[in-house]
């Protein structure tokens, strides 16, 4: 064969396009020097902690150069930033990366055509795509790259039932649903739960996709317990949630009716505060003052002393006091001008 490739390539003319096209025909034309390799076309899935099988089966002629590659990227990610879970070449097997202890081959040495990888105690992180990679030089490849995309089911986790918005009567509030973990996706729905009747559908709008829940036109009887229920094929779960609705104008008229009340206590208090202080100045004494006060026994000037009769019991006469024998008068020092 080698011969013949020379000999046609001797008489062609120069030209490397021309040369490699005739080669290429050459390789695929010839059995067992082309490569491909197969894998399931519809996406795998394995229910979280069982044993996942990708499957990969190859064709070629193996050789001492036979080598096969397994690989892995995260969902999302460019197939450039695979990581490599194991590989086989020279005859022997070696696990590699994160998943090292949990991957291993259906069958080993995969000599015989098949290259299925097994993985053990599957998580949610081993959801992506997984490339199975032939490569038997010199053989030419035709398609020697298989990709499988691995999607790992885990049940609804439990989820978080909040409330936004106000809820008094008329008025409109949300109600939201979410799990942290779940695949595929889980759906969500409300039910209103309770002895009082639900609500009327035209006043429930809910989105199972997101989990929310839109109540609107809010009325007393639309209170009560609401529970969302998270579904996937895996399992449910659910969160319930006590909603309360107020009527606006009772708490208006109970607002008014306490607001009064305040403004009388403190009129109260005020004027008590008034009368006692009132009580207390009244008790207060009156401040003397020494020095303006004028005694009423005080004689002013100018005036004579009166003298004061003194009657002796014993004798019947009147007698003088000897504080009054004599009178004197602030005008008899002043010299008298004539």
């Amino acid at each position: 064969m080698a011969g013949q490739l020379e000999v046609a390539a001797t008489r062609l003319p120069a030209g490397p396009f021309l040369y490699r096209a005739l080669l290429g025909f050459v390789c695929l034309s010839a059995p067992g020097l082309a490569v491909e390799v197969k894998v399931p076309a519809e996406p795998l899935s394995t229910p979280v902690g069982q044993t996942a099988e990708l499957s990969c089966s190859y064709s070629t002629s193996v050789g001492d150069n036979f080598a096969l590659e397994w690989s892995f990227v995260q969902a999302g990610k460019p197939i450039s930033a695979s990581r490599p879970i194991l590989y086989f070449t020279n005859g022997h097997l070696y696990p590699t990366g994160s998943k090292a202890e949990r991957a291993s081959l259906l069958q080993n040495p995969p000599t015989g055509g098949v290259a299925t990888l097994r993985l053990t105690d599957v998580r949610p992180s081993d959801t992506g795509t997984y490339l199975c990679d032939v490569n038997n030089p010199p053989d030419f490849y035709t398609n020697g790259l298989g990709l499988i995309n691995l999607t790992v089911l885990v049940p609804p986790s439990s989820p978080i039932c909040t409330q936004s918005g106000p809820t008094f009567v008329g008025g409109s509030t949300m109600l939201r649903c979410s799990s942290s973990e779940g695949a595929p996706k889980p759906v969500y729905n409300w039910v209103h739960v309770g002895p009082s009747p639900p609500p009327s559908p035209g006043s429930m709008v809910q989105d199972e996709v997101s989990g929310q829940l839109i109540l609107s036109n809010l009325s007393l009887t639309s209170a009560g317990t609401y529970r969302c229920v998270a579904t996937n094929q895996m399992g449910s779960a659910s969160c319930e949630l006590t909603l309360s609705v107020t009527d606006s104008s009772k708490g208006r008229v109970a607002g008014t009716l306490i607001g009064v009340l305040l403004g009388v206590l403190l009129l109260s208090v005020a004027a008590f505060c008034l009368i006692r202080f009132q009580k207390e100045r009244k008790k207060k004494p009156k401040e003397s003052y020494v020095g303006s006060e004028l005694r009423e026994d005080a004689m002013a000037p100018g005036i004579f002393e009166q003298s004061s009769m003194k009657v002796d019991s014993s004798k019947g006469l009147l007698e003088r006091s000897p504080s009054t024998s004599t009178m004197t008068t602030t005008k008899s020092k002043l010299p008298m001008v004539v």
